[in-house]
Formats: C-alpha cells, sequence, structure tokens
C-alpha cells in the first residue's frame, strides 16, 4: 500500500510538528472539559501519596522462576501512570505542584535496565535478568519512548535542559537508533512473515517519539512504511482481525495511530484506500451494544477500545457507524492509562469533543468476513414481557469459521455467541490475566482457551485441537447465517468422517437454530457444549432448560435422546470478572454412542 502510494507521491520535506498542545498554550489547557479536567487532578493526587515503587531484579526474575507477569508489570506499569498523571497534573494547573513527581519519573525510567516488561525481555533460566547491552524494542518499550517524548514536548522549558537531553539519549538509545540499525526484532518482518497488532502498536510510538525529536527524517519513515507494508500483507482483504475486536484498538486503531502522524509528518494519505475503510469498520461490524463484543480469540467480552480512536477513524473514513459506537464507548480520559498506560491516547481524548449523533435506528446488522469465516446476523421480533408488556427483542448472533491456528487462537471452530439486547447470553470466557503459560506450549492447557469450554461438540472425548490445520471446510455464508464442516478441527482418533453445522438465526424472530449432522468411524458419543452467562435450570424430562434470572431457553425436543448436565464455572480471574463478574454456566448435552447423530437445539429469549 505505501510501496504503491510512495510510487506517485515521494517523500518531501518532513514537517515536524507538536502533536498535543504545550504548557505553554494556556487557552488549550484551559479548554479541557472541566469533568476532564477534575478527574484527571484527582487521579494525579491519588498517585501522588503514593511512593514509586521499586522494580527489582526479582520481579524480573519472577517470569522465568514462578511465570507471573504480573510481578514485573504492576510496578512497571505504576511507574508510567503515575508519571502521567503528575505531567499532566503541572499541565492543567500551570503550577510546579508535581513537577518533582515529573522528575523523579523521568529519571526513574531513564535509570530502568531495560524498557521491555519481563515477558518480552528474553530472559531464560541461564539468564533471569535483563541485560542492559541490548536495547529490545518491545510494545512497552516503544510506548515508554512515546510517554517520555511527549512529556518532554509538553513541559518544554518547564523542565531542566539536563532532564531532557538525558531522556532524548534514552529514546535515541534504546528505541529510535535500534529500530533503524537492527534487522532481528520478529515484528519488523525480516525474520517473520506472520506479524501482527505488535508491528504497528510499535511503530505508532515510534513515529510519534520521532516527531518529538526531529529525529529520524525520510529515512525513518521510509523504513516504517515499509514495516507496516509487510504487516498489512497479513491483514485479510476484509479487513477483519483474527485476534479480536479488543486487539483492534492496538492493531488497526495503532495503524490509525500511524496514518494520522504520517499524514502530519509528510502529508501521507490514504484513508479512502479501500483496505483502511475495511479495517477501520471492523469494530463496528463485530459491536453487539452495550459495550460487548464479539470476542473470538483472546479478547476480552467487553473490552477496552477507545471511543474517540473509533469517533476519529469513523470522521476520516466517512462510516457514521464508528461515529456512532465511538460516542457509545466515549469514557472518562483515565480509561486511557488504566490498562497499559497510554499517554497518546489519553491527550487524543482529552483535546477531542464527542461528535453530535443523529438518534436514528440501526438497521439490522448483516456482516460476512470471508477471510476470517465470521457472520453476524440480527433479528427483531415483538415479545410480551410481564414486566414490560410489549417489547421488541434484537437479538444478534456471531458466529465463526476459520481455523485453530489464528493469532491467539482458541479452538474454537463453529462456535457461535448470542447477544440479547445488549446483554451476552451463549458467551466465549474470553482472556485472563497473561502468564509465562500463555504463549507457551503448555496454552491449551488453560481452560479458556480449550475447546470444551467453547460452544462446539465434543466428539468420542476428544475435543478440537491447536493448528492450522485442524480447520473448517466447504464455509458457506447463508441468508441468516452459516454452514461449515468442523469434522477437520478435530483429532484423528475422535473419528469425525463429517460434521456438518448449520447455524442460523431467524430474523423476524429471536430463535438461533443449530443443526449438526455427524458422521463417525465407529460408535462414539456427542456432547454438546453451551457456555452460557444465566444457570441453566433443566426441565421437562430432559428436553429444554430456561434461565434463572432471565427468560432464556435452551431446548433440544425434537431431536435424538441426549442427558444434560450443569456446570458451574466461578470466575476467579481478575481480567475476567470485568466483563464476567460472578460465574459462567457450562451446558452439556451428551447422546449415547452411536455412528450417526442427528440434532437440532435451539436458543430464544
Amino acid at each position: 500500500m505505501f510501496d504503491r502510494y510512495f510510487a506517485a507521491h515521494p517523500i518531501g520535506e518532513v514537517r515536524y510538528t507538536p502533536q498535543f498542545p504545550e504548557i505553554t498554550d494556556r487557552a488549550a489547557w484551559a479548554g479541557v472539559a472541566p469533568a476532564d479536567r477534575e478527574a484527571l487532578l484527582a487521579l494525579a493526587q491519588t498517585y501522588q501519596q503514593q511512593p514509586w515503587p521499586m522494580l527489582t531484579a526479582g520481579m524480573y526474575a519472577s517470569f522465568i522462576r514462578t511465570g507471573s507477569r504480573t510481578d514485573c508489570q504492576t510496578p512497571y506499569y505504576f511507574r508510567r501512570r503515575k508519571l502521567c498523571t503528575a505531567a499532566l497534573h503541572v499541565c492543567l494547573t500551570d503550577s510546579d505542584a508535581l513537577l518533582g513527581d515529573v522528575e523523579d519519573g523521568l529519571w526513574l525510567l531513564c535509570e530502568e535496565t531495560t524498557w521491555a516488561i519481563s515477558a518480552h525481555a528474553k530472559l531464560s533460566a541461564a539468564h533471569p535478568f535483563p541485560d542492559d547491552r541490548t536495547a529490545i524494542v518491545d510494545l512497552f518499550a516503544a510506548q515508554t519512548g512515546m510517554i517520555l517524548s511527549f512529556i518532554c514536548q509538553l513541559l518544554g522549558d518547564r523542565l531542566h535542559a539536563d532532564l531532557r537531553d538525558r531522556v532524548r539519549r534514552e529514546v535515541e538509545r534504546r528505541i529510535l537508533r535500534p529500530f533503524m540499525d537492527n534487522d532481528g526484532e520478529w515484528w519488523m518482518g525480516f525474520t517473520r512473515k506472520d506479524l501482527n497488532n505488535w508491528t504497528p502498536w510499535i511503530i505508532s510510538n515510534i513515529l510519534m517519539a520521532a516527531n518529538v525529536w526531529h529525529w529520524g527524517g525520510e529515512p525513518l519513515i521510509s523504513r516504517a512504511c515499509m514495516m507496516l507494508d509487510r504487516w498489512l500483507d497479513c491483514v485479510p482483504e476484509d479487513g477483519g482481525c483474527d485476534e479480536g475486536a479488543g486487539y483492534w484498538n492496538m492493531a488497526g486503531g495503532a495503524f490509525l495511530d500511524c496514518l494520522m502522524v504520517l499524514e502530519s509528518l509528510c502529508g501521507i494519505d490514504l484513508w479512502q484506500e479501500e483496505k483502511v475503510r475495511r479495517m477501520m469498520a471492523y469494530p463496528a461490524l463485530v459491536y453487539l451494544g452495550g459495550g460487548w463484543f464479539a470476542n473470538f480469540a483472546d479478547c476480552d467480552a467487553r473490552p477496552t477500545i477507545s471511543g474517540e480512536r473509533l469517533q476519529y477513524a469513523g470522521l476520516r473514513t466517512g462510516n457514521p457507524d464508528l461515529i456512532r459506537i465511538g460516542a457509545d464507548l466515549w469514557d472518562k480520559p483515565q480509561k486511557e492509562i488504566n490498562d497499559t498506560p497510554h499517554l497518546s491516547r489519553l491527550l487524543m481524548r482529552l483535546f477531542a469533543r464527542p461528535a453530535a449523533i443523529q438518534d436514528e435506528e440501526e438497521p439490522p446488522k448483516d456482516v460476512w468476513l470471508p477471510d476470517l469465516q465470521v457472520r453476524l446476523v440480527e433479528g427483531r421480533a415483538r415479545a410480551w414481557d410481564s414486566k414490560q408488556g410489549s417489547r421488541t427483542v434484537r437479538t444478534v448472533a456471531a458466529m465463526k469459521g476459520g481455523h485453530n491456528n489464528e493469532s491467539h487462537n482458541h479452538n474454537d471452530v463453529g462456535s457461535f455467541l448470542i447477544a440479547v439486547d445488549g446483554q451476552m447470553q451463549a458467551v466465549d470466557a474470553g482472556n485472563m490475566i497473561y502468564t509465562a503459560k500463555t504463549f507457551s506450549d503448555r496454552r491449551y492447557e488453560l481452560w479458556n482457551c480449550r475447546a470444551m469450554y467453547h460452544n462446539v461438540p465434543i466428539i468420542g472425548g476428544c475435543e478440537q485441537q491447536a493448528g492450522a490445520q485442524y480447520a473448517a471446510k466447504d464455509v458457506e455464508c447463508l441468508p441468516n447465517g452459516l454452514q461449515l464442516d468442523i469434522a477437520g478441527a478435530y483429532p484423528a482418533e475422535a473419528g469425525a468422517l463429517r460434521c456438518l453445522r448449520k447455524m442460523t438465526l431467524d430474523r423476524g424472530s429471536y430463535i438461533f437454530h443449530v443443526q449438526d449432522e455427524i458422521e463417525l468411524e465407529a460408535p462414539q458419543p456427542v456432547t454438546w457444549v453451551f457456555m452460557l452467562r444465566d444457570e441453566p435450570i433443566i426441565e421437562q424430562a430432559d428436553k429444554c432448560c430456561h434461565g434463572r434470572e432471565t427468560n432464556y431457553f435452551v431446548e433440544w425436543r425434537d431431536t435424538e435422546a441426549l442427558t444434560a448436565d450443569v456446570e458451574r464455572i466461578e470466575i476467579t480471574d481478575g481480567r475476567m470478572q470485568g466483563s464476567y463478574p460472578g460465574c459462567l454456566w457450562r451446558l452439556t448435552l451428551t447422546a449415547q454412542p452411536a455412528r450417526t447423530h442427528s440434532v437440532h437445539i435451539t436458543l430464544m429469549d
């Protein structure tokens, strides 16, 4: 994409322009919304009352010794949040009350042995501590370079020249020069072709830091765009993100940041490129309402996605759905640093305003992403509720094919999700706090990644396996759903000759149908799994169940005999609790051994 653009529009003069107003622009800082100002000042005071945490050798080594990432990441992120909020306090108040905290924070971060987190610092049992002789440019090293650079730009001469010079040297030594001189980082695309969100996320931060320091010129821009082209080659033509909607925030959303900075630096304009428009549109396509997204792969069911970035993407690509969802997800600015401390996103949010949205009914969702093999269908119908009376029930079903080697993969070929009126009913449990196990060969020991905790069958006691060869075939997009053969997602010992799954949603009602036709080499039992938000209560001689707290029903009346069982799954992981506090419920329906199985199961409100 960039190579074609540059062939017609060679890079001319590079224009370095401050991205955000500096402290001397008192009109801009005085114009910050009062609620945002109060929230950030209160947050800065909270951090100011807490000491700077130690970041010890043992905290880094903990990743190797115990598998914990949080032992290092908790103080690591805290330092950056405390620094960001102190700097914003100085800018918002035009006082030096917390300037000492800013100076201490800049110094502490400059003194860190590495800016990479423990999970990315290339540690081993033989070498459990970070090495100061090698600059590792990971996600958070690049993000740290951006944070320090922007603080120096914002505060300018309020910071001592010696400190600004130290920061500049560290950013150059740890980020900018390694970016230009080293081809060995996998996310650059020289040694690996399977790139993911690392590439645009890191490059967006490098471009921002380079802009602050007027560093690199045309060679840096050309190199960055070459790497972005390699990443774009990995992005499917339908613009979908196989890592899930939450990762769009730092994949397509980070690419959005790149385009914004590149436009400022040298006038690059790719907003109307069809692939760019599709990438930007992806979050709107998989949005289920109420902050919920179709969360296949390592995606939280209610992920942190910048409402401001969605709105900006909608404005630049002419997509009203993105603008509308951006307004729906518009949140307090401090949310942008409550996950990974992303100062640039906080500042973007701080100096933006939500767009005016026309109150008009959206058309029913009808989405097909052929490369990801993800299908979303929406049905609407009138229903009677004893509490609310007559109402329109809005049901959205998300279905997927694909394979089991997608980025941040879960073994979930043929799975589905269902949201009713912006609340999840049939779910994917989503992500958990990362540990050393998450991205190791033991990943599929984690229950949330395993097929037996997704809405797919277990055949002869065998669940789906990981690998690109475990894939759907004969995938067909239906007018109201998806049909595919998922037999290939199972190991040979399952003996699955065919597992034809047809999933449809009645558009004029709120009934979702799952129809499976299974042929096996030998008689085997089959268990159908349904991950549910509400506790299912079995009734009518194992023919149906209903939710304890909702009207949601699962029925299997007109099918072969199935034995129902219910398992309560306590949600103890702190990250998963953000989407699903309390528990989830696993409903299983098991058929006796046979060579063929034919079932028709319906789910409805």
